[in-house]
């Protein structure tokens, strides 16, 4: 894969959107689901989304995977963090020996782990994790830009190589999550940049800080979109100057899902922030992600709300890792076997004359964009 501007246009451009004929005939048969319309709410949702995506009414989602996209910060010189970044080291390994928040999830819910190390500060040679290091960390971004252009392009174009692997796989659902000491910094600046709104108001104490830690950090992430001017509208400009190698990486995930036409689950706040920059660069990649649980970070409201998506599950989560993705992915299975195995009015031998009064009402609306 050649590393370059035009390689990831081409992807970009390649990008087309979901089948919108087949999730009305999805939206016509939930329908007609022996139940109340839209009494499945979310379920349905997903089953009509998936149908648009897949182009095929029934779908399974029995192969599946989280991506995890490992790098460290420079920023974390300036204490903005309250783990140490040798845990960044620590955690890359201990995906790979199933022990950590999304690992055991991911093998309660027959869920496989692709572990990527697109940036660790220190070097790794082990067989279950892929070595695609752009180089060890990024810089600090309170003194100078995190990485050039090219080395985000770089990581893009490594997260979209992973989406290519999982699709040649046969994955058909995959997760987008993380492991980054500092990247609640980087995604804070690099949501901030991408959409003026105040630091003060998507900010949160990440793994935990103090308050004086929690100030100091909202201070590093103003004077870093003030020193570096991150154009907004260059989404590829702001993730250079106060982003992260595995933000980068996430997006091109994403960006690479939506061209092999694959349905990505967002995980928590970075992994929504990666979406949004993805969206950004491609609005037809929002068509293909499926969120999965509410960050307790308070700038994942905001992210998703600029995405135009809502999340099915809150369980108070905040770990990352991509640790929403495999409880997600049984969720999205379950609208599977919603669409699939439910009977219709017809096939339960229901007369369904006695909704003809409710079918459309307010009360039984629900989104209807897939």
């Amino acid at each position: 894969m050649h590393k370059d501007g035009k390689d990831l246009e081409k992807y970009i451009s390649g990008i087309t959107g979901i089948n919108h004929d087949m999730v009305a005939a999805a939206r016509e048969r939930l329908d007609n689901l022996a139940k109340p319309p839209g009494s499945l709410g979310k379920l349905e949702d997903i089953a009509a989304k998936l149908a648009g995506i897949t182009g095929q009414m029934y779908n399974t989602v029995d192969k599946r995977c989280v991506i995890i996209m490992c790098a460290d910060n420079g920023v974390v010189e300036e204490g903005v963090a309250s783990a140490p970044q040798s845990v960044t080291y620590a955690q890359t390994i201990n995906f790979t020996r199933g022990i950590t928040g999304v690992a055991v999830l991911a093998k309660s819910f027959n869920s496989d782990l692709m572990v990527v190390d697109v940036g660790v500060n220190a070097e790794i040679n082990h067989p279950d994790i892929i070595n695609r290091k752009i180089r060890k960390s990024t810089s600090n971004i309170a003194k100078q830009p995190a990485m050039s252009r090219d080395e985000a392009v770089a990581a893009m174009l490594v997260g979209i190589e992973m989406a290519e692997e999982a699709y040649k796989k046969g994955y058909n659902i995959i997760g987008v999550g993380e492991m980054g000491i500092g990247n609640t910094t980087t995604s804070s600046a690099v949501l901030c940049a991408l959409t003026g709104i105040n630091v003060d108001l998507t900010v949160g104490k990440g793994a935990g800080l103090s308050n004086e830690g929690y100030e100091k950090k909202k201070r590093i992430i103003k004077n870093a979109i003030e020193m570096h001017n991150p154009n907004p509208d260059d989404p590829v400009d702001v993730v250079s100057k106060v982003g992260g190698f595995d933000i980068a990486a996430m997006a091109g995930v994403y960006i690479g899902a939506a061209y092999y036409k694959l349905p990505v689950v967002i995980d928590g706040f970075i992994s929504a922030v990666a979406a949004l920059v993805a969206g950004k660069l491609a609005n037809l990649a929002v068509e293909y992600m499926i969120p999965s649980h509410a960050s307790y970070e308070p700038g994942y409201a905001y992210a998703v709300k600029e995405l135009g998506l809502e999340p099915a599950l809150v369980l108070n989560m905040r770990l990352g890792e991509g640790s929403g993705c495999p409880i997600m992915f049984m969720v999205v299975d379950a609208a599977c076997a919603i669409i699939r195995d439910m009977a219709t009015f017809a096939e339960a031998a229901i007369d369904d004359e006695y909704l003809e009064n409710i079918k459309g009402e307010d009360s039984f609306s629900i989104d209807k964009q897939p």
